[in-house]
């Protein structure tokens, strides 16, 4: 059996295993050669995830158009603010914008693009000093001002859990991050709509406490 072939079968496993979840299975490509995307995609999959912005450009722009065109590209990777500008406007999420500062430059550019870029607000649910990310006393500090600009669109929050085997703290965190977009709504008086948590370790842990968009890499690549 080829690789690719296992590719269509780890993706119809995890459709099986997940077929009554109403939210987004995001491909993580970002050591996936072009052909294994291929191959993804013609198994159905339609959103793929990023995280290296050259090698995730020059390896979107060497799809077919048609099926760069058809998917939706979510950009997950830490986002320095001098890498922004290559990021805006071409992928459809950016899910990793970590602090105010980079918010506010993703914002000007897509105001000098002349668009309305979509982001979710990575928040460091477990107070990992290696991990990017608003803590959730900052987020509530800061999130005034961030739902005042207008060439963005807060779709929803973002974390990376640790990795670990404890389902027990696991399903603590998915929860936590949970309970904080739901005061932020309460609050703030608006929906968010989305919650990306869970990958291909976790995503079942994830999916339970409410997750929207699980970011699968190895479970269908390797």
């Amino acid at each position: 059996m080829g690789f690719m072939s296992i590719v269509a079968d780890n993706i119809r496993n995890i459709r099986e295993e997940l077929s009554d979840y109403q939210g987004r299975v995001i491909a993580v490509s970002k050591y996936v050669s072009k052909e294994d995307m291929l191959e993804a995609y013609d198994t159905g999959i339609r959103d793929f995830a990023e995280s290296k912005t050259q090698d995730a450009l020059a390896k979107m722009n060497n799809l077919p158009e048609g099926m760069k065109n058809d998917c939706v590209w979510h950009f997950i990777g830490h986002l320095q603010t001098n890498k922004a500008k290559k990021v805006v406007g071409e992928f459809d999420y950016i899910h990793s914008v970590d602090s105010l500062k980079l918010v506010k430059v993703v914002n000007d550019l897509a105001e000098e693009k002349g668009l309305v870029q979509k982001i979710l607000l990575q928040v460091n649910i477990a107070d990992e000093d290696t991990k990017f990310g608003f803590s959730s006393e900052e987020l509530f500090k800061v999130f005034p001002e961030i739902v005042s600009l207008k060439n963005i669109k807060i779709e929803g929050l973002m974390m990376m859990a640790p990795y670990s085997n404890d389902e027990v703290y696991l399903t603590a965190l998915f929860a936590k991050l949970k309970k904080l977009k739901e005061k932020l709504e309460c609050v703030f008086g608006l929906s968010i709509k989305e919650l990306s948590m869970g990958m291909s370790n976790d995503y079942r842990i994830a999916i339970k406490e409410g997750s929207t968009m699980v970011r699968v890499g190895t479970k269908i690549f390797k």
